[in-house]
């Protein structure tokens, strides 16, 4: 961990920090809930090691970067614009771009808006969802899961945050990486976090020092940071008006953990390898499911992940 360089960058209004090393092409690592930079250690280290300078910033909002307090100014545009700026500060014209979860959203939007800077995507967890402009994520999750559905739980402002400081953060952080399996994950009122069972230990792909580096950054910057991705989905929606039917038109491949609680959303799978996603990423070149794999599967099978990621951007 040692290799690992430290430093912030001005861009887009705010000050971001980012957690960078190696040389050569870039591969720009985009970390998503309730995550750091932190969460690609294994693959900047895999990755850096045979030829790749691996860039993974605190995302706004996230760790040792600045938290805007308005939740508008979470949407996918101002996110974006961060990397752009924070692209066009290092002097780097296109990256290979690898994101998970919030991240994976954010690298989708990111392929939307300029295509021109990703040399090619390597996508985990979220696949392409391309805007309904009949209703927005909100409405499709009440309408399947109910009002009890974490992503709309996290809706209200500060109501999250006062459930999530009734746990200790240490264990707060093991509920939430070990929780988000095929399981529906819901947070029914007046129980909140504490229906997500405490697992009897640490998994194996955790450690006491990774547990007590997550828990030391979220003690200081609290939560509300990264909840405010849930809460911008809407205004994201009603933003991303004129870019509905647009593709995606980077090359790309997708990895998902078929335990993933995305890839168990009932009408996914079917998105996912009977068409639908192939017509909205004409150039999605290969889907991988990893078996007995969850949702923070970049953590939970490091090696296999840097593996596919260094197999698909080593052919550009």
């Amino acid at each position: 961990m040692d290799k690992i360089e430290h430093r912030t960058v001005a861009t887009n209004g705010i000050n971001m920090h980012i957690a960078s090393t190696g040389t050569g092409p870039v591969i720009l690592f985009l970390h998503g809930f309730p995550e750091l930079w932190y969460s690609w250690r294994h693959q900047l280290l895999s990755l850096s090691s045979v030829g790749y300078r691996c860039i993974a910033p605190d995302l706004r909002g996230y760790g040792d970067s600045d938290a805007p307090r308005s939740v508008s100014e979470y949407t996918g545009l101002h996110v974006v614009g961060d990397l752009i700026g924070l692209l066009d500060s290092l002097g780097i014209d296109m990256v290979f771009l690898v994101g998970h979860d919030w991240g994976a959203m954010i690298a989708w939007y990111f392929c939307t808006f300029r295509p021109d800077r990703v040399k090619a995507l390597v996508n985990t967890s979220v696949p392409f969802l391309p805007r309904n402009p009949q209703g927005n994520l909100l409405q499709w999750f009440r309408a399947l899961f109910g009002d009890d559905y974490y992503f709309l739980r996290f809706q209200e402002p500060g109501e999250a945050e006062d459930d999530f400081a009734q746990v200790d953060t240490k264990r707060l952080m093991i509920k939430l990486l070990t929780n988000f399996g095929p399981n529906t994950p819901l947070l029914p009122k007046g129980v909140g976090i504490k229906a997500f069972p405490d697992p009897p230990g640490l998994p194996s792909w955790l450690s006491e020092e990774d547990i007590n580096y997550y828990a030391e950054k979220f003690n200081l910057t609290g939560f509300t940071g990264g909840l405010n991705y849930y809460r911008a989905t809407a205004i994201t929606w009603e933003l991303m008006a004129p870019w509905t039917g647009s593709p995606i038109t980077v090359p790309a491949k997708f990895i998902v953990g078929d335990l993933d609680l995305v890839y168990n959303i009932p009408g996914l799978k079917d998105h996912i390898h009977n068409g639908g996603f192939k017509k909205d990423v004409p150039l999605l070149e290969e889907v991988v499911v990893m078996e007995g794999v969850a949702h923070f599967l970049q953590q939970e099978k490091p090696e296999e992940v840097s593996k596919h990621i260094y197999d698909f951007v080593k052919k550009f």
